[in-house]
């Protein structure tokens, strides 16, 4: 699998992501995404289009750049981005992705 790269955009965040098959290693800004968001809420929800595919997220490493906004702006920028990901890894899980909202850009 090659390397595969998506933005996602929430409010003033843009996040670019890098996914490829790996290790299941997180990298938000060069931080462990344990680290960078420590709230487990939020790291949940991150990997909300994972469960929603019920792919698991240790199959894969993300690299991710996130910039402007705040911390929840943030977060849904990426969770948008991981879920771009995933269509583009698999176009079948565009429809559950699409059913549980996680491919809206929320523009507001």
């Amino acid at each position: 699998m090659e390397m595969i790269h998506t933005i996602g955009r929430r409010k003033a965040s843009v996040a670019r992501l890098y996914m490829r098959k790996g290790k299941g290693r997180i990298f938000v800004n060069g931080r462990d995404y344990t680290d960078y968001f420590p709230q487990i809420h939020v790291q949940h929800g991150l990997l909300d289009p994972f469960r929603v595919v019920e792919l698991d997220p240790k199959l894969y490493d993300l690299k991710i750049r996130v910039d402007g906004g705040g911390f929840k702006g943030q977060a849904e920028a990426i969770r948008l981005a991981i879920a771009r990901a995933l269509v583009q890894l698999n176009e079948d899980y565009r429809r559950p992705l699409k059913e549980h909202k996680l491919l809206t850009r929320d523009a507001r």
